[in-house]
């Protein structure tokens, strides 16, 4: 085939399949709903984010299948933070949503996410078909946890007592990431069991204002009518509308291939990698390209 019909054949055929994935996202099967017990499992090892993390995992697991790929880049770009990780997102034009390029400054995260990709498959499916039933699972389990004593405001969060239980940072640019065991935080604690050691809000990430393009110090939840808002725009996505529906993020996804890589690629070392899993400060192996 000569160069330029086969290259009408490539955009005649992509024009094609971008008509037909929405009709072929609308004719696939929505997922069951499921107990509150069962949502109540699938939550749990998120329920005690503070607010704004918590309403970016939420978003980002609705794509499941950019998870792995931005686990591996976040990875291989952990030394990089601030002003100039925000930098190297935008040069390397990344193709993915940017509630999950949001997820980027937090490595353990991501990893977290991917490693247990039935999980976030099962969180996806929750968010997009019942989503006020998944906010709602998070309440009762923030309300165990303050009530069995585990959850309490301290230097990084202020909890809010009520009506809804919000976490949310004591300061708007650190974000830290909870470590705890939610075979322990969501039970009645047993005698002598000191509560105060239950949950480890010793890992975080500064995030400034260089990260407002994907959400960060604009991202909050609207509780009482069971949605979340980035910036001033509902974030809406569902299964009914996941074909056709459109970020309200400043910040985009590339469709063009990716720019070739500029930065080097440096993997977390097994410390690196240890530190937030148990909730504890990081302490940077590599600070090259800061």
């Amino acid at each position: 085939m000569y160069p330029m019909k086969r290259t009408r054949a490539l955009r005649m055929a992509a024009v094609m399949i971008a008509a037909v994935l929405p009709c072929t996202m609308a004719l696939a099967q929505e997922p069951s709903h499921l107990p509150p017990a069962e949502l109540e499992r699938i939550v749990s090892r998120i329920a005690l984010y503070p607010d704004p993390l918590l309403a970016q995992v939420l978003s980002a697991a609705t794509f499941p299948d950019e998870i792995s790929e931005a686990a591996q880049y976040a990875d291989q770009h952990h030394y990089l933070s601030g002003d100039a990780l925000a930098n190297a997102i935008n040069e390397d034009h990344l193709p993915w949503d940017p509630s999950v390029q949001a997820l980027i400054p937090f490595p353990s995260v991501l990893e977290m996410m991917a490693s247990d990709m039935t999980w976030t498959n099962q969180l996806s499916n929750a968010v997009l078909v019942e989503r006020a039933e998944v906010m709602d699972a998070v309440q009762r389990e923030r309300k165990k946890a303050r009530d069995f004593g585990y959850l309490r405001s301290n230097p990084e969060v202020v909890v809010g007592g009520g009506p809804y239980i919000t976490i949310l940072p004591a300061r708007e640019d650190f974000i830290c990431v909870p470590y705890y065991d939610p075979l322990i935080v969501f039970v009645g604690p047993r005698p002598g069991f000191v509560v105060g050691g239950a949950i480890n809000f010793g890992f975080g990430v500064t995030i400034g204002a260089a990260f407002r393009p994907w959400g960060w110090g604009a991202v909050r939840f609207d509780w009482g009518a069971h949605g979340w808002f980035v910036g001033a725009r509902v974030w809406d996505r569902s299964w009914a509308n996941r074909g056709a529906w459109h970020s309200p993020y400043e910040a985009r996804r590339w469709e063009a291939p990716r720019r070739a890589e500029s930065h080097e690629l440096i993997n977390r070392s097994p410390a690196e990698r240890e530190a937030p899993r148990r909730g504890g400060k990081v302490v940077e192996e590599h600070r090259r390209g800061r």
